[in-house]
């Protein structure tokens, strides 16, 4: 039996993670032109190829971090250059952040499965199922996680900062009482997560209410079936070049570039 990601049944993986379960058909709907890296070296000694990159797409629901051919999760390409949110997030944080961290996630999530498709066939340790399926679940959660919020991210004035319209807006006005007490929750629900973590505005599904949640690992299960609409990652590695420990400054610029035309898409998923 091949012992490569590609035998593994990613929707039980999926499955698995609130977040990642929920998030992941809205990221996946077409086939970019392209998931190898362009003037990729080979691999040297027999070893695995770089980890491949999406070219952005037009739409960002366009962005495919999973490629059916290769059975590989793949790195999806910033939808914009990375000084483009300066000067509330700055381009060296964004090099970092994207093409370091969220990189080492997709190589982790590839690197897990991989693991435990060579248990399943008795050519790995099966003393190491749990090891690797914790893995499975921090990885494919950073990965799914980061993958949303690129995109929920825009330029301020080109699509990024003001206010949400429509739908969504009247949803926060009835879970929050208006936008302004939204933003004040929000900036202390982001600023108050202990550690490590990430704050989100998701739609509880039973009652069909957007709720603030703290996820203070990013692998931790969520509310059962919670559907993301906005979130904000508050790990330090997203602010610390620029904003040090001031994080509530950090939250404060975030929301100045905040994509609330990809929120509102997201939203609209949730609900129908």
């Amino acid at each position: 039996m091949n012992d490569s990601p590609r035998s593994v049944d990613r929707r039980e993986a999926l499955a698995a993670i609130g977040l990642a379960a929920a998030a992941l058909p809205s990221l996946a709907m077409a086939q970019p032109p392209s998931v190898t890296t362009p003037n990729a070296p080979a691999p040297k000694d027999g070893g695995k190829p770089p980890i491949a990159v999406v070219p952005a797409n037009a739409a960002p629901a366009e962005l495919k971090i999973f490629d059916e051919a290769s059975g590989q999760f793949v790195l999806p390409a910033l939808p914009y250059a990375k000084e483009a949110l300066e000067p509330h997030i700055d381009a060296q944080t964004m090099e970092i952040h994207h093409g370091k961290h969220h990189a080492a996630y997709v190589a982790g999530v590839n690197k897990a499965l991989g693991e435990l498709a060579r248990i399943r066939t008795a050519a790995g340790d099966s003393a190491l199922i749990k090891h690797w399926a914790n893995q499975v679940s921090f990885h494919l959660s950073g990965h799914v996680n980061h993958a949303l919020f690129w995109n929920m991210l825009a330029p301020a004035g080109k699509g990024g900062g003001g206010a949400p319209g429509g739908e969504l807006a009247k949803a926060i006005a009835a879970s929050f009482g208006s936008f302004e007490q939204f933003v004040a929750q929000f900036k202390a629900t982001a600023a108050s997560v202990e550690g490590g973590g990430w704050a989100w505005l998701a739609v509880e599904p039973w009652s069909k209410q957007l709720v603030l949640i703290q996820q203070e690992k990013q692998q931790d299960m969520w509310v059962t079936g919670a559907q993301p609409v906005l979130g904000i990652d508050v790990w330090e590695h997203a602010y610390y070049l620029k904003y040090q420990n001031k994080r509530a400054d950090y939250v404060a610029a975030f929301l100045n570039v905040v994509n609330w035309r990809f929120c509102e898409s997201l939203f609209a998923r949730a609900v129908r």
